[in-house]
């Protein structure tokens, strides 16, 4: 019988290095994903009249530091930036356990009705928010919570996406017979959850907190309608710029890059603690 010899280490990892078309396609991502950030950055350091012209500016002018001041001033935008971590950071640690806790009940526990429950929680993924607005303002103006920070955070507190994302995630991630050894030792539920569930879940916890995060800083439809110029979250806060007969642009850009920049000092911050989480999950096995 003949043996099949694998071939050397140093011929397999030569199949597995880039090639030139990956690093130009690889490139062509990276300029695409950065020329919106850059743009608004280029066209926050010129005046009004200059991004009239044609052709617009293509480099960085003079008036950024004066327009970011302008910006600032304007649009309330410290506490804007105040209120919008304080709810993006509310929502995503609220949005991250509940999904979780229910994700694993989903996953995991045997109880009756649940491949019911489950479908209506996907359900409700088709409804439009539009859709609730008119109750939702009336049940927080009944509260007296108009213009209040709770308001905004009680609606999304809760994510059906996440609950199923976790859900998904855990079928897989954590294995049924841990779950029962741990009830087997003694365990109970509050310490399986946080000393075998949390653990297993780390990667998809720290992906959902991202895009919860993300999403609750980006969130506009329901806190314009809630919150007002005297208590804004970011987004609110920059409606509140360039008003006036001729819109000035360059203003509005600036608000717009000192309402990205948390993002990007977050992500600079935490992003290797992301993706270490994100990898960790996709080779264990």
């Amino acid at each position: 019988m003949t043996t099949v010899t694998p071939p050397p280490p140093q011929r397999a990892a030569r199949h597995l290095r880039p090639g030139l078309f990956t690093y130009a396609v690889l490139v062509l991502f990276t300029v695409g994903s950065l020329f919106p950030l850059v743009w608004t950055a280029i066209a926050a350091s010129h005046d009004n009249q200059r991004l009239a012209e044609t052709p617009p500016p293509l480099w960085f002018g003079a008036n950024l530091l004066d327009n970011l001041q302008i910006a600032w001033s304007d649009a309330n935008m410290g506490k804007a930036l105040v209120n919008t971590v304080f709810v993006a950071g509310t929502v995503t640690v609220s949005t991250v356990l509940f999904a979780t806790l229910a994700g694993f009940a989903f996953a995991k526990l045997r109880f009756r009705g649940r491949n019911v429950l489950l479908v209506l929680v996907i359900g409700t993924m088709m409804v439009p928010p539009q859709l609730s607005v008119v109750p939702l303002f009336m049940a927080i103006a009944e509260l007296q919570w108009t213009n209040q920070l709770q308001a905004v955070i009680l609606p999304m507190m809760a994510s059906a996406f996440g609950v199923f994302f976790m859900r998904q995630y855990l079928v897989n991630a954590l294995p049924t017979e841990l779950v029962e050894a741990a009830r087997v030792d003694g365990a109970h539920s509050l310490r399986i959850i946080w000393h075998v569930v949390f653990p297993a879940a780390r990667p998809a916890m720290a992906v959902l907190g991202m895009l919860t995060f993300v999403l609750a800083w980006n969130e506009f439809f329901w806190p314009i309608i809630a919150l007002t110029q005297d208590n804004p979250t970011v987004q609110v806060a920059l409606t509140g710029l360039g008003r006036g007969y001729i819109p000035d642009q360059s203003v509005i850009m600036a608000g717009a890059l000192l309402g990205t920049l948390p993002l990007l000092v977050a992500f600079a911050l935490f992003g290797r603690q992301i993706v270490g989480g994100i990898m960790q999950g996709a080779v264990k096995g």
